[in-house]
């Protein structure tokens, strides 16, 4: 072989033409996502339980078609299945989906005092929720050699006591992201995004929005020297959403500016 590779054209758009779904895609890291992939030159649909958040968002971004929005409650099959209809009558196909709707509190008091009916209520959203949606989208994203992106957590990894419910629900989705890599490739990718501290108080709804109150203790935890945002995640969601990530599936990406890798002494 003797002509070397050629140096590739790098993609300054590389969401162009492409449809993601988004769930809890109204406030917090799934605005973030959204935006990102909006601004990679993407199309978004929205599911969220709060419909006010959500018009919000159509609102602000004015962006016509390329963003649409449907009320969505992810533990309810009736509402994934009425949500993955919608997208597609309004866009035609999917590309991708983004799995972050979520009970987003992990702690709930001691294991003993933990009932049933709230440790379902964890699983069933978090993680059946996830399956839900994945289940109804992805005959669509094999159609197209789409991509899952599921953003579970840091927590997945390490804990902090009384924390049994999230922690189990976010490492099921670590899970269910690799087992569902090889039961859907090679036509569709499936990868984890596990993030750590990002202050998402300024990516609310108007309402409820506000500038987050952080010292510089809470900076200085992170050997990058800041707390997260939004924006972090959304830009490795477009990467592990696009062409360029072809060559990668069934992993899990910590995001969380160091603090995992972070010996702690007392």
């Amino acid at each position: 072989m003797k002509n070397s590779p050629a140096i590739a054209t790098y993609d300054a758009q590389p969401m162009r033409d492409r449809v993601v779904l988004i769930t809890g895609g109204a406030q917090g890291i799934s605005r973030g996502i959204a935006q990102a992939v909006l601004a990679a030159g993407g199309s978004v649909m929205l599911g969220d339980l709060d419909k006010q958040a959500g018009t919000a968002c159509l609102q602000e971004w004015q962006l016509g078609k390329r963003a649409a929005f449907r009320q969505l409650d992810v533990s309810r099959e009736t509402s994934v299945r009425r949500w993955i209809d919608t997208a597609l009558a309004h866009f035609g196909h999917i590309d991708g989906l983004v799995n972050n709707a979520g009970i987003a509190d992990p702690h709930q008091g001691p294991l003993h005092e933990l009932s049933l009916e709230k440790w379902n209520r964890y699983l069933g959203t978090n993680l059946t929720g996830a399956f839900l949606c994945c289940k109804y989208a992805l005959p669509a994203l094999s159609d197209t050699g789409g991509a899952i992106v599921n953003i579970a957590s840091t927590r997945a990894l390490q804990s902090e006591p009384h924390t049994e419910a999230y922690a189990a629900s976010k490492g099921g989705l670590v899970a269910l992201t690799h087992a569902m890599a090889v039961s859907a490739g090679p036509a569709v990718r499936v990868n984890a995004i596990l993030p750590g501290w990002i202050a998402t108080d300024a990516w609310q709804k108007p309402e409820t929005r506000h500038k987050p109150k952080l010292s510089r203790a809470d900076h200085a935890q992170h050997p990058v020297g800041r707390v997260g945002t939004p924006e972090d995640i959304g830009a490795l969601a477009v990467y592990l959403l696009g062409s360029a990530s072809g060559f990668v599936s069934g992993q899990h990406f910590v995001v969380d500016g160091g603090m995992t890798v972070k010996m702690q002494y007392v």
